[in-house]
């Protein structure tokens, strides 16, 4: 399989170790990428939701993946997010092609990109409104199998899909204002340092749009989630573009290749210092 190349990919909300995470669809689509820079912005891995021990080989097989890339040449870039936070003491750490942080600037073309999750413009993810927000995302977990089931039926009968989540958030006015506030606060920030653009994730909206306000414009960008859009940001020959995964049809076979793969312990085919890594994002997750 050939793969496209490109200059930078943003991956966030993976939310790995849940039951709404398309996990075989994100394997199909890092196994068919070769960026120079994978920029992984925040809830890769779903910390919040960990104890629930629901960790297929097909979400351990996307971690394979992503250390693949990086022994081909390809540096990760894990900022933290509010989901796998735990993370965060950590920061700083580098290792071979890996770098953990809460946030990222890349100089691109002469142009300074801002990167960061975004969940410190959110109030729900600290203090005592984080269990509200942590019974939130399981309720949310628990609302994408069901959209999965209403899926499958409609299918069945020839109808197109739904998705509930979004007919819910789209029925909320303060849902709706709330993410338009949220990129509004992200581009005047962005706008304040001199930026010219910057890439949120958190939201699960994917986006790419100017705002312009009297100090100046910026870019705003959201690589939105593999929950429901599947998508991610690629930036080629000086161009920021949104991908969108076209689902495939999931079989039998398919499942039984993932549970093959795993049957090598993942830390038998890393790097002594990428294994370290790993040991220690475990140990701060179990």
């Amino acid at each position: 399989m050939i793969r496209r190349e490109a200059d930078v990919i943003v991956l966030s909300d993976l939310h790995l170790g849940t039951y709404g995470c398309h996990a075989m669809e994100l394997v199909d689509y890092i196994r068919s990428i070769q960026p120079k820079i994978l920029i992984l912005n925040g809830d890769i891995i779903d910390i919040w939701q960990f104890r629930k021990h629901y960790f297929p080989a097909s979400h351990m097989q996307v971690i394979k993946e992503i250390f693949s890339l990086m022994a081909k040449g390809t540096q990760v870039v894990y900022i933290t997010g509010n989901h796998d936070e735990s993370l965060r003491r950590y920061s700083g750490l580098q290792m071979g092609n890996l770098l953990l942080t809460d946030k990222y600037v890349m100089d691109l073309d002469g142009e300074k990109t801002w990167i960061f999750h975004g969940d410190v413009f959110d109030a729900t993810t600290k203090g005592s409104a984080k269990l509200i927000a942590k019974l939130g995302g399981q309720g949310y977990d628990m609302l994408i199998l069901l959209n999965r089931a209403i899926n499958w039926l409609l299918k069945m009968v020839g109808k197109e899909k739904m998705s509930l989540s979004k007919k819910v958030k789209n029925s909320v006015k303060k849902a709706v204002s709330w993410i338009s506030n949220f990129e509004q606060i992200a581009a005047e920030l962005a706008i304040e340092k001199k930026y010219k653009n910057v890439i949120c994730g958190h939201i699960h909206q994917p986006q790419i749009k100017e705002v312009t306000t009297d100090k100046g414009s910026v870019t705003y960008m959201n690589s939105g989630d593999w929950i429901e859009n599947l998508t991610s940001l690629e930036y080629n020959q000086g161009k920021w573009e949104i991908f969108q995964y076209e689902e495939k049809e999931i079989t039998k076979a398919d499942i039984s290749v993932f549970k093959k793969e795993n049957k090598i312990p993942i830390l038998d085919i890393l790097t002594d210092e990428v294994a370290v890594f790993f040991n220690t994002m475990t140990a701060t997750i179990q």
